[in-house]
């Protein structure tokens, strides 16, 4: 209880207490708890993607001649049609009747009854105007919720296809890491064994085990929805042809056949990286198919960029793929990556690259698979900061022991 010059401020302080909770309450709610910095970040992204979004059914170049104040009305213009054709028509109604509620609002409308009487009624012009923003906005947001809770779903589905943990195999230790550029990605990796061509008739009777560890990294064409659909059916075809026992060029030419049946004429290809290790030999076979070619850190210090293979996959049916071959030493690492890593961009569109790719790598060569993928991640993150992330971004590490 508090007194001040006599009087009793008790009860005005704690309401103002409970007023000043409440308000804490509803901005953390409101504000999910983060920071002012962290929020005008956030909108920055935003806006920048939404600019991305419309400016590309803008003609932003300057006509010879042409005012200013003509150029400014022209891309005004460009841009609200861009957006108001993004509505159902329905909603394009509702939206421009409530502009024009709101504009009548601003400027006021007068009705003069009598002398003395006059009744202004812009200001419920404006109110119903809000109204139907408000209306419009939750019929925006209806939608939007729909539509991510169906891609909560398929980003669920989407997990099932790959590795939940990487296998435990002897000899070899495996990581990867892998962070969509939206709720889904078209991004896919894998790690399991296989029984290859060679090992078709080999007898197991000395107990020895005839398959060979098969890794795959592979990166569709685009981004979200349609790349993410393509990625599921990449990831059942390969299951599917990894269960013959074919040899690794086979795979990949049998899966760049049903890639060329489902690839829009090429438009929608898919870049990908095979390599299949006899763990008894410790010797790689691979092919890279227009894939970022990955490198392979030697033990003793050196650094191998694995490019041997052929174009990627879609783009022509009778197209030829190469197999390159390395051996993998005790303490060699392999790291694959899709392009998403060195693509990260910043705020000031810096990429992140692969200098600072190699610096990340080498900082973290003494850690342990999923430690140095952690290590890695971080360091685009901090680098990437507020700025959207463009790409999907995977990475897989295979060490020898």
């Amino acid at each position: 209880m508090a007194y001040q010059n006599g009087r009793h401020y008790g009860p005005q302080v704690s309401a103002v207490q409970r007023l000043a909770e409440h308000v804490r309450t509803f901005w953390q709610r409101v504000s999910a708890g983060l920071e002012l910095q962290e929020l005008w970040g956030q909108f920055k992204a935003d806006a920048r993607a939404g600019y991305s979004l419309y400016s590309k059914e803008v003609d932003w170049e300057l006509v010879p001649g042409e005012p200013n104040w003509k150029r400014y009305w022209r891309i005004a213009k460009a841009l609200f049609w861009a957006m108001v054709m993004k509505l159902s028509p329905a909603r394009r109604v509702l939206l421009v009747l409530s502009l024009i509620l709101v504009l009548f609002g601003m400027f006021g409308t007068e009705i003069n009854i009598s002398e003395k009487t006059v009744i202004n009624i812009g200001g419920s012009q404006a109110v119903l105007g809000a109204l139907g923003l408000l209306l419009l906005l939750s019929l925006e947001l209806a939608d939007r919720v729909t539509m991510k809770r169906d891609l909560e779903i398929a980003k669920e589905i989407q997990q099932w296809l790959v590795p939940e943990a990487p296998p435990a195999i002897p000899g070899v230790e495996i990581a990867f890491a892998s962070r969509a550029a939206n709720t889904v990605a078209g991004d896919y990796y894998d790690a399991f064994l296989r029984v290859p061509e060679s090992s078709r008739a080999a007898s197991v009777d000395d107990g020895a085990d005839p398959r060979r560890l098969l890794v795959v990294v592979a990166d569709v064409a685009g981004k979200s929805v349609p790349a993410a659909l393509l990625m599921a059916t990449f990831q059942a075809s390969l299951r599917t042809l990894a269960r013959e026992p074919t040899s690794l060029l086979d795979l990949v030419a049998g899966l760049n056949a049903y890639a060329c049946e489902h690839s829009h004429f090429g438009r929608r290809f898919t870049t990908a990286f095979f390599a299949e290790l006899d763990r008894a030999t410790s010797k790689l076979t691979y092919v890279n198919a227009g894939h970022n070619q990955p490198m392979l850190m030697r033990a003793a210090g050196g650094l191998e960029r694995l490019e041997e293979g052929g174009l990627p996959l879609g783009i022509m049916r009778d197209a030829r793929y190469e197999s390159g071959v390395a051996t993998l030493l005790s303490g060699d690492r392999l790291f694959i990556f899709t392009d998403g890593v060195v693509e990260a961009e910043d705020s000031g569109a810096n990429e992140f690259g692969e200098m600072r790719l190699l610096a990340a790598l080498q900082l973290g060569r003494e850690r342990r698979p999923g430690d140095a993928l952690q290590q890695l991640m971080t360091s685009i993150e901090t680098f990437v900061g507020h700025a959207p992330q463009h790409d999907d971004i995977t990475c897989l590490i295979l060490d020898r022991k």
